[in-house]
Order: C-alpha cells, then structure tokens, then sequence
C-alpha cells in the first residue's frame, strides 16, 4: 500500500502560512513566496540575536567611557584600575551605575584610580 501525503503537505503549508501571517502583500498570502519569505526572516532573526549582544555591549562601554571621562579618567584606565582594585562588575552592572547613581560610580572612579597609581 502507497503512503499519501495530502493530510501532511496542507499541515506544511498551513504551518508556513501561519507563521507568515502579517508580512506584507503577497509574502503572506502566496505560499512559494512565504517559504522563502519565512526563511529569510528566520536567517535576520539568526543573525540579529547575535548582533543584539555585541550592541548591547558597544552600548555599555560607551555610557561607562562617558561616565569615566566626567570623572576625570579613559575608559580604559578606569577598567584596568578596577581590575587591579579587584573590583570584579560586569559592564552591563558598570553601565546602569553610571546612569542611575553617579555618586556610587564616582567612589567606584576613585577607588580605580587609586589602583592606578
């Protein structure tokens, strides 16, 4: 007996129309276009849950580094006296300081610069 694949091509189908529902015009409703549409949207969604941890990252040194230069330091120096002041803070931590608290990131400032010397 032959094995027919009706039931399971129109579930197929019906998986990538549903998950193509809301594109624009025709990706939506044309299936060839949808698969193809679908593939390339899940390829950015790939390759933006990468992109989002190194923006995340440039977006942090950079509110540290403005945070370190009002306080009179680079952001380098300041990084390298933490670490030898064996303050171990990650820079998603560093980042929220230098915008909620600038009291407590200017004791983290000096205590690095101390370090430093």
């Amino acid at each position: 007996m032959r094995i027919k694949r009706a039931v399971n091509a129109v579930k197929k189908r019906r998986k990538i129309m549903r998950l193509t529902k809301g594109y624009f015009g025709s990706k939506s409703k044309s299936y060839r276009i949808a698969r193809e549409a679908l593939m390339k949207s899940q390829m950015y969604a790939f390759i933006g849950r990468r992109q989002k941890k190194r923006d995340f990252r440039r977006l942090w040194i950079a509110r540290i580094n403005a945070a370190a230069r009002m306080n009179g330091m680079s952001y380098s120096k300041f990084m390298c006296g933490l670490k030898k002041a064996g303050i171990n803070l990650n820079r998603k931590v560093l980042a929220e300081i230098a915008v909620s608290d600038a009291v407590a990131f200017k004791a983290l400032a000096e205590r690095a610069a101390d370090a430093n010397k």
